[in-house]
Order: C-alpha cells, then sequence, then structure tokens
C-alpha cells in the first residue's frame, strides 16, 4: 500500500494549524482511536480551518492548479495565508493526511449535475469531483467529503443507503444506491451510491452527483484536474469562490453551548462565509444573507481578508488583470 506523502511533523504542523484538541494529536497518550469521534472532529476542524476556493485559477499569473501533495500543503498549512484549495487539491490533501494518522482511506471520483437556479438538474457530466471512504477498525464505512464547497456535508457519512444525515439549519442528506438515468446497462455491479439532499423533512429529495467504490489513482485525478481547472465547460474558471465553514470550537464555551443546546451535535458546525463574484454571503441555519457586495478588486482582496484570513502577493493581485473574473 502506497505511503502518505506527508510526514510525521507535518501531520504535527497540519493539526495545529487546525486547531484541533490536543488529546487527539498522536502525540498524546490519552488520544482516541481511529474511530467515528475522530474522524467525524477531524472533518470539521478541516473545513472549518481550510477553505474550500478555486482562486488560484484567477488571481495568479498561470491560471494552473497543482494537486501534488507537497505543493499543496506548503500553500494552505506553510504559507499560513488562509488559503485551501478546491475539490482535488482539498481532497487529496485530507487523503494523505488521514492515511499519515492510520487511516484506511482512499479516494474515488464523482460525476456531479449541473446547476439551474441553484438546483442540480438534468445529466451527469464526467468525474469532476472526488470523496474520501474510510473505512474504520470495527468495519463501518464512512464518505468524508471536505471538499464539496457550500453543498457539502458538515460530517462524515455512512456508506449505506438511505441512512438520514442532519446538515446545517434544516438541509439532510443521505446516499442511495441506483442506477443512474443515463446508464445503457444497468446491474447491481454497476450501481452508483447517489448524493442527495433536501432541505427540511417535508421536501423532496434531489440527487447532487454520484461516485461508485472503484479506487481513483492520482493519474485519473491529474486528468480530471485538467479539464476543471482549464476547460471553458467548468464554472471553476469563469467564477470566483470560496466556501469557509463556521464551527463552534471548543475553546468557545458560549457557542458550544449554543451548538449542542440546538441539537447540532459534536463539531458545532453551525453556518458558512462565502464569497461567489464579488458577493460575501454568510449561511447560518440555512439562512443566507448578503454581508458585503465587492465592486473592485481592492473591495475584494480587502473582503478576503477580513471575511476568511486570506492575503496575496502583488503577483497574484496582478494575474487577474484583465481576466474574465476582475472586478472592474
Amino acid at each position: 500500500m502506497a505511503p502518505s506523502a506527508y510526514s510525521a511533523d507535518q501531520i504535527t504542523q497540519y493539526l495545529d494549524y487546525i486547531g484541533l484538541p490536543s488529546h487527539y494529536h498522536p502525540s498524546s497518550p490519552s488520544r482516541l482511536p481511529l474511530d467515528f469521534d475522530f474522524l467525524t472532529t477531524l472533518h470539521a476542524h478541516q473545513i472549518a480551518t481550510i477553505p474550500y476556493e478555486n482562486l488560484s485559477l484567477h488571481y495568479s499569473a498561470t491560471k494552473e492548479i497543482s494537486i501534488d501533495p507537497q505543493v499543496t500543503f506548503k500553500k494552505i498549512v506553510s504559507d499560513k495565508r488562509g488559503r485551501g484549495g478546491y475539490c482535488m487539491e482539498a481532497a487529496i490533501f485530507f487523503n494523505h493526511i488521514l492515511r499519515a494518522l492510520g487511516f484506511d482511506a482512499y479516494t474515488a471520483g464523482v460525476r456531479i449535475r449541473y446547476r439551474e437556479n441553484g438546483v442540480p438538474t438534468g445529466d451527469y457530466i464526467g468525474w469532476t469531483h472526488i470523496v474520501n471512504i474510510v473505512t474504520l477498525p470495527d468495519s463501518t464505512k464512512y464518505v468524508s467529503d471536505v471538499a464539496f464547497g457550500g453543498d457539502g456535508p458538515t460530517k462524515p457519512m455512512p456508506l449505506l443507503p438511505d441512512i438520514v444525515t442532519p446538515n446545517i439549519g434544516t438541509q439532510e442528506l443521505r446516499f442511495v444506491h441506483e442506477s443512474l438515468t443515463q446508464q445503457t446497462h444497468d446491474s447491481a455491479a454497476t450501481k452508483y451510491w447517489i448524493y442527495q439532499y433536501r432541505n427540511a423533512p417535508t421536501a423532496p429529495w434531489n440527487s447532487f452527483y454520484a461516485f461508485t467504490e472503484l479506487e481513483f489513482l492520482h493519474g485519473d485525478f491529474e486528468v480530471m484536474n485538467h479539464f476543471t481547472s482549464t476547460s471553458k465547460k467548468s464554472f471553476q474558471t469563469y467564477t470566483a469562490l470560496v466556501v469557509k465553514f463556521l464551527m463552534a470550537r471548543e475553546d468557545d464555551e458560549e457557542m458550544r453551548a449554543e451548538s449542542r443546546a440546538e441539537g447540532k451535535g459534536k463539531g458545532g458546525v453551525y453556518g458558512k462565509v462565502m464569497l461567489v463574484g464579488g458577493d460575501v454571503k454568510v449561511n447560518t441555519d440555512g439562512k443566507t444573507r448578503v454581508v458585503k457586495r465587492c465592486e473592485t478588486e481592492a473591495e475584494r482582496v480587502e473582503a478576503l481578508k477580513d471575511w476568511f484570513g486570506m492575503t496575496f502577493t502583488e503577483e497574484e493581485k496582478e494575474g487577474i488583470r484583465g481576466h474574465v473574473t476582475e472586478l472592474k
């Protein structure tokens, strides 16, 4: 089995960076085992510290995304500039973290559906997303998706059909195991796990993405990354996007107590802050409001620092000049 790309020292840097409670650190003799509790805590701290963002396709001279795990580690952890990454960056990074900690985890490719007015509609497209499938020591399987942006789960989900997982506000999630309507061959061996959501218990379920349990290798993601980061059909190339989840940290007694009282459970993820184009939006309990509307590049760069803690070099700031996503 291939080893993780990250050293023990890098794992310590990462755990410190995401603010994981000390009793979860490998150096702590009281660290909990590789169980659902630990995986859930890691998942929550990852998405609340490391944003989903595609700004390397906009604020750079090359408009290129590297999925080399060492390049990603430097960008996210070592540089300490508040940066994150889009799906393939963040999920591959997290896979190496999980395996270095001892989890049995691998990556699988995902087909998504495009959205119309914010709602996933129509056929599934080619492989453009990625999830981690984790098997715990008790043989239970979970999907940890830390890289689907604002539509992603705030905790690992059991890889079982029809198990409802609560998300932010009244939103609920589940997997079903079915064939896609596009398929010409339907058999037990060709079914997909389909990620579905509904925004209230009385609302209908809608399907967002689909995947199989086939392991995807790094070379597969190189191909996927090329399309996703360069094609004019990819929304990533013409939409500047950042999503960072909001979490009640363990040292925040008031927020933690409020989170538990409202039934949000361990992890305390209670909302998200997003930048879409020039708008900064905050969503808590399923309700979204615009908190800042940027009309110039100077305003957006300042908002990225204020709301996400992101900083950019002068070269990166100049990289967006003349690009389709520049605010003029």
